[in-house]
């Protein structure tokens, strides 16, 4: 079983050092082929990312922050995101049809 944390922004691996999440894998993009089943994965996915991981058999725990919309489009220290309600949420995502 590996655990990837998805992000290509500093900010966030470092709260995620922070928050002692044990990782694995920390990639800056993630290639769906590469997730097994039982794995993890841990990120801010486009729900057609999602939805593969979770086809794979592999959980997804989305990155959350409730940011001002203000704050979009700029890069984030962990005490920022710490600021904006940064938590880990499981989702699981499956496409109809």
């Amino acid at each position: 079983m590996t655990t990837f944390f998805v992000s290509r922004h500093p900010g966030a691996a470092d709260w995620a050092l922070e928050q002692g999440l044990a990782v694995d894998r920390a990639v800056a993009h993630l290639d769906p082929a590469e997730v097994e089943a039982g794995d993890v994965v841990i990120g801010t996915l486009p729900v057609n990312l999602a939805a593969q991981v979770c086809a794979r058999g592999a959980r997804y725990l989305h990155l959350t922050l409730d940011l001002p919309a203000d704050w979009r489009g700029r890069e984030l220290s962990a005490a920022d995101m710490a600021a904006c309600g940064a938590r880990i949420e499981e989702y699981r995502v499956q496409r109809e049809g």
